[in-house]
């Protein structure tokens, strides 16, 4: 990939992206687990505990190369993604909820990412080619938690350039991550057929199994609706930006950010039908 596109692009699409969350976050937000602990305790548990072992287990079952898998488990290990909020909010989910997994689960991230991503490193036995050192890590974070701040505080002090601002900036995360996918589908361009073989299915039915266990298991938990939505598009709308600036700065490697590239297509495709489908579904149900 351009070298331009890595040093200085991905980490300022990053930045902006982190930027456009934060102007949506409050305090409050954090302060909302204890009003709604079941919906978040249930949603975090998927996140952080489900979605990596199902990763694993397709990752083991259809045999991938050891740089797609850990590209694989990187994605798994990464947050919900800042579209999410515009999903759950397009088909009726409770969008504070979304709001409240993405602060909690982007800080929780900071320790559980690096512990998956190097328990992949280590599966794999690949130290030797790729590693996620505590100092890159320190990084890496701080990239994505000072943007954040900054635009929470850039709300405390404006709210109504926050409001303004925070549609734009979602048309551009969406944008950045289209020209992310395919500066990393160009720079592949070689190898794009075998890779989208390879884990083209692996990513297709993570990104499936992420949104029906993201909405299943919470409704079959007792919790409404609207917030079993809102788990769904959580769940199943990566952060895959981080994925892909993890994979190319920090780990140094473009092909472990390919399934997170792969990933994205399926995201917004897969989002908008289950979207569609469940939705419809709640309407039909009695109040």
């Amino acid at each position: 990939m351009d070298s331009a596109l890595t040093t200085v692009g991905l980490p300022l699409a990053l930045g902006i992206i982190m930027f456009g969350l934060g102007l949506s976050l409050t305090a409050d937000d954090f302060r909302r687990v204890r009003r709604q602990p079941r919906a978040v305790a249930i949603a975090l548990v998927c996140q952080l505990l489900v979605l990596p072992l199902v990763c694993f287990g397709l990752v083991v079952v259809l045999d991938l190369d050891p740089l797609l898998g850990i590209g694989m488990l990187l994605l798994a290990a990464s947050p919900g993604g800042t579209s999410a909020n515009l999903f759950s909010h397009l088909f009726h989910g409770d969008v504070a909820l979304n709001v409240t997994l993405t602060a909690i689960n982007s800080v929780i991230a900071i320790f559980s990412l690096p512990v998956i991503t190097n328990l992949a490193i280590a599966y794999y036995d690949r130290q030797d080619s790729v590693s996620l050192q505590f100092s890159k890590v320190v990084e890496v974070f701080a990239i994505v938690l000072v943007p954040v701040l900054l635009g929470m505080l850039v709300r405390s002090a404006r709210p109504g350039f926050a409001g303004a601002a925070e549609r734009p900036v979602r048309i551009g995360s969406a944008a950045v991550l289209a020209i992310l996918v395919i500066g990393i589908l160009v720079d592949q361009r070689e190898q794009v057929g075998e890779y989208v073989g390879d884990v083209g299915l692996a990513t297709g039915l993570f990104c499936a199994a992420s949104l029906v266990i993201g909405y299943v298991v919470p409704k079959a938990f007792g919790v409404t609706a609207a917030q079993a939505i809102a788990s769904s598009m959580e769940i199943g709308v990566h952060n895959a930006t981080l994925a892909i600036y993890i994979a190319v700065e920090v780990l140094d490697s473009t092909e472990v950010s390919v399934p997170a590239a792969v990933y994205s297509i399926f995201m917004f495709v897969f989002a908008t039908l289950w979207g569609h489908a469940i939705s419809r579904r709640v309407a039909r149900e009695p109040a």
